[in-house]
């Protein structure tokens, strides 16, 4: 679908509980500095139904660091995965820019995928919103911590919110040389980043089951959005989870796992 190389992603892939009927598997794709270490727990949960698959996009996690943060060339990655895998077509689910990168899935290669899950994004082009995050990590990269807790200080001079310091400090591994060095491809991130906050590819709407869950307290899907949303996925579910904000599978994990599993357990 593009001219850029696909890279080999790092995957936690789990069989399904003896007791599972569902053949077709859960395919999970993380967010933005996320990873697929951040839905274990949810993991554990849906694979006594299916197969499951979390991955971590290129420049996160464990995946190998490379330039290119075009949607397309995300579905590329997640589609050689699938291919190594063994996987025909699956029930797909998107946090965030892992929703984009869902749905750019489902519009490019909509064979694939029997049931779309979109968590708390809108398939449309969103603003500036990560300064600070970008330079907090730079802070941290450029001051080379020794352990969490300086690591959290250097956060700390540019992200005031502790649960958003937590999450990126998932982002940090000790170094060779006893530092806690970055694991996600900063700079090609941000290089990419004009991408990242565009539109999803694809030309068609996705007509296949589909299921948007937002935050209640979130505005990345507002009702102003949703014209837009239907145009794109005009099968789309839109469900609303109370008490949630951007992170709903961590704010709500029940409610958000039940809401899935009752999603796919319907097709």
């Amino acid at each position: 679908m593009t001219d850029v190389a696909t890279v080999a992603l790092h995957c936690i892939d789990m069989p399904a509980d003896d007791a599972a009927v569902d053949e077709i598997p859960l395919v999970v794709i993380h967010g933005l500095l996320g990873s697929a270490d951040n839905w274990r727990s949810h993991l554990k949960v849906w694979q006594r139904s299916r197969r499951v698959i979390a991955l971590d996009l290129r420049n996160h996690g464990r995946s190998p660091h490379a330039e290119g943060m075009r949607y397309a060339t995300l579905v590329d990655d997640v589609l050689a995965l699938m291919d190594k895998l063994s996987i025909k077509r699956a029930h797909v689910l998107g946090h965030s820019m892992g929703g984009k990168v869902a749905i750019s899935l489902a519009r490019l290669a909509p064979e694939r995928v029997a049931s779309l899950m979109v968590a708390d994004i809108a398939p449309v082009a969103y603003q500036h919103g990560h300064d600070d995050v970008f330079a907090a990590l730079e802070r941290v990269r450029e001051g080379q911590p020794k352990n969490r807790r300086e690591a959290d200080e250097l956060l700390a001079e540019h992200v005031d919110f502790r649960p958003t310091r937590l999450f990126l400090a998932t982002n940090l591994v000790r170094n060779d040389d006893n530092v806690m060095a970055l694991r996600v491809g900063l700079d090609q991130i941000q290089r990419g980043y004009e991408a990242i906050i565009g539109k999803p590819d694809g030309e068609q709407p996705f007509d296949g089951p589909t299921l948007v869950l937002r935050g209640g307290d979130s505005p990345y899907v507002a009702d102003d959005m949703l014209p837009a949303l239907r145009e794109i996925l005009p099968r789309a579910r839109v469900v609303t989870l109370k008490n949630a904000g951007h992170w709903l599978h961590a704010d709500q994990p029940e409610a958000f796992q039940q809401a899935v599993d009752a999603f796919i357990n319907a097709q």
